[in-house]
């Protein structure tokens, strides 16, 4: 399915929610789901560098727990929550970003504990840098040597991509935007026609699902594969290509 605005998208994720939930008869439950803001540590742990947006304070890690399964996403609009399911669905997720966090939030717990969806919970201390190898190899594996658009400043990511691959890197934060690493000046996100157009293959943080910048990066002509854990139960429900090596 083609989406031409956030709005149809957040509203197709929405329905098929819906019906994840009354197929599988959780919304006759009176079911509770209980978000709170992780801290960086309770989030990633410590791993070997400081350079990861949650250490600085920009994003923050919103974790819903149901059934004992856990689902996260990263956010700039927290929020607390306990409610119903139903809850959860009837609220704003399109113009709301508060609602949207909680909704993905409970959407990936959800997803999890129906085994529908797997790795919801971000890798901690050197789990970054694993899955940054990983990533290299399996692009190479399966691309070769393209030309790659990266959006969203994902540190370790960048550096294992930069000596093998033509990159460009793009991300919102201000602190970010023209700073070099590895070779690579980050750009601002807002260049993103340019870099998607430029790009063989893109590779997107599942945080574009949370801000809603994701419809820039739909409907392409080129694949494009999102990693991370905000995506995670998204990506099983719109059928979107994701890797995330060392989630749990």
């Amino acid at each position: 399915m083609r989406y031409s605005t956030s709005k149809e998208l957040f509203d197709e994720l929405c329905s098929r929610f819906s019906d994840i939930i009354g197929k599988n008869g959780l919304s006759a439950k009176k079911v509770e789901i209980h978000a709170s803001v992780l801290t960086p540590e309770e989030a990633i742990g410590t791993p070997g560098r400081t350079d990861y947006p949650i250490l600085e304070g920009k994003d923050m890690m919103l974790q819903a727990v149901y059934e004992g399964c856990m689902g996260q996403v990263f956010t700039d609009s927290p929020a607390s929550f306990t409610g119903t399911l139903q809850d959860i669905l009837s609220m704003d997720i399109v113009n709301d970003r508060h609602a949207r966090g909680l909704f993905i939030a409970a959407l990936n717990a959800v997803m999890r504990s129906l085994e529908a969806a797997a790795g919801t919970v971000h890798c901690k201390n050197d789990g970054m840098e694993k899955c940054a190898v990983q990533m290299g190899e399996r692009i190479s594996k399966q691309y070769g040597k393209p030309k790659i658009a990266q959006i969203g400043y994902q540190p370790a990511i960048l550096e294992q991509l930069a000596p093998e691959f033509p990159l460009r890197v793009l991300d919102m934060n201000p602190k970010n935007i023209g700073t070099t690493v590895s070779g690579i000046t980050i750009e601002d996100g807002r260049n993103w026609p340019s870099a998607v157009q430029w790009a063989d293959l893109i590779l997107c943080t599942g945080s574009t699902l949370a801000n809603g910048s994701i419809i820039h990066f739909l409907n392409l002509d080129k694949d494009v594969v999102f990693y991370g854990t905000t995506i995670a139960g998204a990506a099983e429900l719109l059928g979107l290509k994701r890797l995330c090596f060392e989630s749990l």
